[in-house]
């Protein structure tokens, strides 16, 4: 475990895995009648319930300080909240595999937010891997999610926005991150902070009765439930261990899984240009990756 726990790879492997499982278990209670908003409140108070709980078994608290407040609320926002939103609002849509593509971009659109915000200096590489994955994007939005059954461009849009999302939150987690401050005590704290702005908007919006739906599915409850607090448990940990950068290339692996996921388990088909341009933003995820692996002292300050 402490070898896993060290090895940036690893991480990305185990962590990208576990999100990967977040889109067909999302297909499944959506299509069960779960609101997106609802199923979105189960993942963040769920795994932040169980980490809690963990936390304080082994003795540990939470020593809460505006600082950390500013962190999990900002956090919740963009990194889980609008995102999961956004995933399970276009999964019924586009498809679990369609919708796991948008994470592929996440890498790119990172270090396009890097080079913007100064975290890291633009480099030739690192401009092509831009390119191409745009390209791949390109290909991919215009097949419109499963074959035979298009989309409308809205859902695509809604689609798109996700990896943003992320990028916008794997920078502020680096940039923002309190000292002295463990990757579990962040991941409770802000789920909790995701689930209480969930709530919010589920009352206001939708009303008590808009859980009713979770009764139909308590293993798919369940096991979301249980990916979800591994997964964030790990999560926190390849930001400290591997930097923005890296960690957004959990989306090529969450995509992986959720492509053959959707194709196998669900029944979900697409078009050979949906898996070109997938293919076509893999490549522009492994020439960014080469990017950030070349010499950027500012990159390297700001992630340590």
């Amino acid at each position: 475990m402490k070898l896993l726990w060290d090895s940036a790879l690893g991480l990305l492997i185990v962590t990208g895995g576990l999100l990967g499982m977040t889109l067909p278990f999302g297909k499944l209670a959506t299509a069960a009648g779960a609101p997106a908003m609802v199923w979105a409140f189960v993942i963040s108070f769920g795994a932040g319930g169980v980490l809690l709980t963990t936390l304080l078994l082994l003795g540990q608290r939470i020593r809460l300080t505006a600082h950390k407040l500013r962190y999990f609320f900002i956090t919740a926002a963009i990194s889980y909240a609008l995102p999961n939103l956004l995933m399970f609002s276009a999964i019924p849509h586009l498809g679990a595999g369609y919708t796991g593509i948008m994470f592929t971009l996440s890498p790119v659109i990172t270090l396009v937010f890097s080079i913007l915000l100064g975290v890291r200096r633009p480099n030739l590489l690192g401009v092509i891997g831009i390119i191409v994955g745009f390209i791949g994007a390109v290909m991919v939005a215009l097949t419109r999610g499963e074959a035979g059954q298009p989309a409308e461009y809205f859902w695509v849009a809604v689609g798109l926005l996700i990896p943003v999302s992320l990028a916008a939150g794997n920078i502020y987690r680096t940039i923002d991150w309190p000292e002295d401050t463990g990757p579990i005590e962040l991941a409770v704290g802000s789920h909790l902070a995701s689930a209480t702005l969930l709530l919010i908007g589920i009352l206001t919006l939708l009303g008590w009765q808009a859980f009713a739906p979770l009764g139909g599915v308590p293993l798919v409850v369940a096991a979301q439930v249980a990916s979800a607090s591994a997964m964030f448990a790990f999560f926190f940990r390849l930001q400290a261990v591997g930097g923005p950068v890296y960690l957004s290339q959990i989306g090529y692996v969450a995509a992986a899984v959720g492509l053959f996921a959707g194709t196998i388990f669900l029944g979900e088909h697409y078009q050979l240009l949906t898996w070109l341009g997938a293919a076509i933003i893999t490549a522009g995820v492994l020439v960014t990756t080469k990017a950030q692996s070349q010499p950027s002292p500012k990159l390297q300050s700001q992630a340590a």
